[in-house]
């Protein structure tokens, strides 16, 4: 299966270099876009030393939904029958890929999740009291029996991808792809995967940082894609 992996980043020079190590040892024969958001940093000089790598720039940064997405139009366009998602800041072992890959076909999406078993390392306190919030409104939502709503290490079918129109390109769009997902009656599984915190002192860009806000602009694109 002709398989793209998709890796959105922003100012990850710390970690872009090993990242992309361990993914080029462990991808195959699988091809490697990573969608750079803007990064202010060496990520970009980082990037243009590595072989074997395809790249889109957004010359400012646009968010990790539209990262994302540009990724999924470009699997869409270029004829890739999977695409892997993978973030750039440590927390997703590249050795798991052929893990992901392996249920494709049979399944529409393979889900990684942190906490489909118990995590050997705390997870920051309020993000697991959010995701647990979050992951149970969107079971009730879409009869998934998800157990990690949030994380970015996925395996898609990209002919599945294709009856989506994913729109929302902030943290958030896990959410509306879910919503999506279940109304297109997508076969979802999760995988465990390890939790890893490289730093718990990162947080989220602007009003997201703040617990409260986050909950509210996550609230707000469950409220919003229901509508549709």
């Amino acid at each position: 299966m002709r398989t793209l992996i998709v890796l959105p980043c922003y100012n990850e020079e710390k970690t872009i270099a090993e990242v992309l190590k361990g993914v080029l040892e462990w991808s195959g024969d699988c091809d490697v876009l990573v969608v750079d958001d803007g990064s202010t940093d060496q990520t970009p000089e980082i990037l243009k030393a590595q072989r074997n790598l395809k790249v889109i720039n957004h010359h400012i940064n646009q968010g990790y939904g539209k990262a994302l997405m540009d990724g999924f139009n470009y699997a869409l366009s270029s004829g890739y029958q999977v695409c892997i998602t993978m973030d750039c800041d440590a927390q997703h072992e590249p050795r798991l890929i052929p893990e992901f890959r392996r249920p494709l076909p049979g399944w529409d999406v393979v889900s990684g999740s942190r906490y489909l078993k118990s995590p050997q390392t705390p997870p920051p306190p309020d993000r697991y009291a959010l995701n647990m919030e979050i992951t149970k409104i969107i079971n009730e939502i879409t009869g998934y029996q998800l157990t990690d709503s949030f994380c970015g290490f996925k395996a898609y079918s990209v002919p599945a991808l294709s009856k989506l129109r994913l729109d929302e390109p902030g943290y958030g769009l896990p959410l509306q792809f879910w919503i999506q997902a279940a109304r297109a009656k997508l076969k979802v599984m999760e995988i465990p995967v390890p939790l890893i915190y490289m730093d718990y002192s990162r947080s989220f860009p602007g009003r997201l940082s703040n617990y409260q806000e986050r909950r509210k602009y996550y609230l707000e694109i469950i409220e919003r894609e229901l509508k549709k």
